[in-house]
């Protein structure tokens, strides 16, 4: 069989190590030059005492810091704003992102804006970023996002909206893995972040356009780890082993969807994050199991190939297989503890029109999806998560 065409572009560096946090000042300074760093995060890392020991390790290595501790959940852009006038007035010359999704998105762009006259606004969209960005390192704190490996960050960019830059800049130079800064994540985080890297690589292994034999390779390996070590992780914080499969998971999974974008089940998603302020793993978990429903009808082979990557028991045909594992995907979210309906987080069911209108403005991910999905299909995959 010949090959179709296809791209693959990822991060050059990516260094694992348990504790390696705390020597993070030794791993830079080996590969980079500049010395006056931004260190991008959130004050609940600091309050949790996570910062500290790296703010010593950065500092013991010749690194001059300067914090920005102001990123919250879906950062609207005043905080790349004000981050970047941070960084400016400090001279900035390395960013580092150390923290969830929406640190490693924050530091993503700002290690771009610092040197650019290009506006945030012009950015949006795939491929609109014309400068170049000083060094990026960046350092995942939950096991979920897979930001640390993709070239995209996502903005609040009104009350309810939020947008994308998909940009090769946005690649970072380095990712540090340190699995040991994920063990405080409680268990509800643990489960939501988990499901939602784990959605990453079933959306990227049925993505319509991209897909290809890399993203495929990287997504069965994620999927088997992450399925192997989600419930571990979730019972028991401290269990050194799953929470590194699910940082390696996670990562994989985002390397994966880079590449092979993902499609319904995040276009979906976005909408109950920007009406409802619900973290994004745990909407991607909400509105999993009706959209692999809905997917079956075209994507059921490929559903049966992941359902013997993560060992589900049973025989049969591809058809059989697939309702296997979209029943395994189903028990395994119910085993982690997420909340599993809609109404189950707030949402009302007179809302699910409105979102269902707003999941049709994802057009970037909808064209990805194995089936079209029009904006009736939107509001029944709502009924059927509510």
């Amino acid at each position: 069989m010949t090959l179709t065409p296809f791209s693959f572009t990822t991060v050059p560096d990516i260094h694992l190590e348990w504790d390696g946090a705390r020597r993070l000042g030794e791993l830079l300074a080996g590969r980079f030059a500049a010395r006056n760093l931004l260190l991008v995060t959130d004050r609940g890392l600091i309050e949790a005492g996570l910062i500290a020991p790296v703010e010593a390790a950065l500092a013991k290595a010749g690194f001059a810091v300067t914090l920005f501790d102001e990123v919250v959940a879906d950062p609207p852009e005043s905080i790349v704003r004000g981050c970047t006038e941070a960084a400016r007035a400090k001279k900035v010359d390395i960013v580092v992102g150390l923290g969830g999704g929406s640190s490693l998105d924050i530091a993503k762009l700002v290690a771009v804006t610092i040197g650019s006259d290009q506006d945030l606004s012009e950015m949006y969209g795939i491929g609109n970023v014309t400068g170049a960005r000083v060094p990026l390192a960046l350092i995942p704190t939950t096991a979920g996002t897979g930001s640390e490996v993709t070239n995209i960050s996502i903005i609040t960019t009104g009350e309810t909206t939020k947008m994308g830059v998909v940009s090769p800049q946005l690649f970072a130079d380095f990712v540090l893995l340190d699995a040991a800064l994920t063990v405080g994540l409680p268990q509800i985080h643990t489960a939501a972040t988990g499901i939602d890297a784990m959605v990453h690589a079933i959306e990227a292994y049925t993505s319509k356009h991209k897909k290809n034999p890399l993203s495929d390779a990287l997504a069965r390996e994620a999927l088997r780890l992450l399925g192997g070590s989600l419930l571990a992780a979730c019972k028991d914080g401290s269990d050194r082993q799953a929470r590194e499969q699910m940082l390696l998971g996670a990562t994989l999974a985002g390397q994966a969807f880079a590449n092979a974008p993902v499609a319904a089940v995040h276009a979906l998603a976005y909408p109950l994050g920007g009406h409802y302020h619900l973290p994004h793993g745990l909407t991607n978990a909400l509105m999993l199991g009706p959209v692999l429903r809905y997917n079956a009808k075209v994507a059921a082979p490929l559903y049966a190939e992941l359902a013997d990557v993560m060992g589900v028991a049973g025989t049969g045909d591809a058809e059989a297989r697939s309702e296997a594992f979209v029943a395994h995907m189903e028990q395994l979210m119910d085993q982690s503890g997420a909340p599993r309906r809609l109404r189950d987080v707030d949402v009302t069911d007179n809302s699910l029109s409105m979102l269902a209108r707003d999941a049709m403005k994802q057009s970037r991910l909808l064209v990805n999806n194995p089936v079209e999905v029009t904006e009736a299909d939107a509001l029944e995959l709502y009924r059927q998560a509510f």
